[in-house]
């Protein structure tokens, strides 16, 4: 298998198993896309343009999944404390907690190839995936 071939599988095999995680702790309805807005909203909330930016999508379509996390309970829209026009989204309780059950999904994900590679071939390949991995958002594949 080519190595672009085999990092695309894990990286799917990652996403898969991240969110069984995610639903097996009792967070239903949610999409791999609504934790990469989750992982933007999560420092202190954005726009709708600044989500869009994070996820390389249109402004529509992030608008878009803003109502649908703000339906589903896990975002609110508030004012902008700098800007009168613009609205900030951010994470509600129960959108922290479903990005904290997505960190220990990942946690548990990564965890388990230590069974196959051992744990300081994991440590190598974070160190080296981090060398060679671009530096900025992470965007889902709709």
């Amino acid at each position: 298998m080519a190595l672009s071939a085999a990092l695309l599988a894990v990286a799917g095999e990652l996403t898969r198993r991240i969110h069984d995680g995610v639903v097996t702790r009792g967070f239903e309805g949610v999409r791999p896309a609504h934790g990469f807005a989750f992982a933007r909203l999560a420092p202190g909330g954005a726009t709708v343009t600044e989500l869009a930016a994070h996820l390389g999508v249109t402004k529509q379509a992030a608008s878009q999944l803003v109502d649908e996390i703000v339906r589903k309970g896990y975002a609110e829209r508030r004012p902008h404390p700098g800007d009168a026009r613009a609205r900030l989204v951010v994470l509600t309780e129960r959108g922290w907690d479903c990005t904290r059950a997505t960190e220990e999904a990942a946690m548990e994900a990564v965890r388990a190839w230590s069974t196959v590679t051992g744990e300081a071939e994991v440590r190598e390949l974070g160190r080296l995936l981090g060398r060679i991995a671009p530096y900025g958002p992470v965007r889902p594949a709709w």
